[in-house]
């Protein structure tokens, strides 16, 4: 599940509303909910998501910034567990992007890895993007060869020998 504009549901408290605070030719304006690009939006965010789910969290559902996911063994288990982690977010009056909410599925995209019943994989869309990358042809691509070091990096415990080639990538 993925909640809607994340940041902006969350208040900025009265005394910090001052601190976000930014001149126009129309006046003074302040937030009064929490905008993208605050050095600290993330952590608040990720410290209410663990306030609104603590009780849940490692048990039914995982919680990253804005993205919920729900896990379960059997389907009637996965529409209980579903319904206890919308209740907590209706109740504390969040809103959902259903263009982006998946429910049910088997499988899921998340985070750069393939997660389902099996285990968990790299993204087969990041691979295809590694193995279609054109082969460089002189030392500027090979400078820019960025994709990668940063594959090898991201994904280590999928590449028996990640340590070797990583080696003299820096």
């Amino acid at each position: 599940m993925d909640l809607y504009t994340g940041y902006w549901q969350i208040e900025v408290d009265e005394a910090d509303r001052e601190k976000t605070a930014f001149v126009t030719s129309e006046g003074l304006y302040e937030f009064k909910v929490m905008p993208f690009g605050l050095c600290n939006a993330p952590a608040t965010f990720e410290r209410a998501m663990d306030n609104l789910l603590r009780h849940l969290k490692w048990q039914i559902c995982l919680c990253y910034l804005h993205n919920i996911l729900v896990f379960s063994q059997t389907f009637p288990e996965h529409l209980e567990r579903l319904c206890c982690v919308l209740r907590c977010i209706q109740e504390a009056g969040l809103i959902l992007n259903p263009k982006k909410c998946l429910f049910g599925a088997k499988e899921i995209k998340i985070l750069g890895h393939l997660v389902s019943g099996k285990g968990i994989k790299p993204d087969p869309d990041k691979i295809k993007a590694v193995q279609d990358f054109p082969t460089p042809k002189n030392i500027q691509d090979v400078k820019s060869f960025k994709l990668f070091s940063d594959f090898v990096s991201y994904y280590p415990s999928f590449i028996k020998v990640s340590s070797s080639i990583d080696h003299g990538c820096y």
